[in-house]
């Protein structure tokens, strides 16, 4: 859901198995936090982001950019935190 609050899910499907970086960003291209960084297989996944940095704080309410670099492809969609 867009706005969310305090987490959402961001889910995605890959067509083969490989290696998979999936990261917030906030409006100034500041990575706040990575959800995942890892290889994962063909099908539909999905990542749970608490509105939290790497850190584990709480980020302010705005407008976040979820990155999600796989094999040479990007793609990204903005998400917006509303507490």
């Amino acid at each position: 859901p867009n706005p969310f609050n305090p987490r959402t899910t961001v889910a995605f499907t890959l067509p083969a198995a490989q290696h998979v970086r999936l990261r917030i960003f906030d409006v100034r291209g500041r990575q706040v936090a990575t959800l995942a960084d890892e290889i994962r297989g063909a099908g539909r996944h999905e990542v749970i982001w608490e509105g939290t940095t790497d850190a584990g704080a709480a980020v302010p309410s705005g407008v976040y950019v979820c990155r999600l670099d796989a094999d040479g492809s990007r793609d990204t969609v903005r998400m917006v935190l509303a507490r």
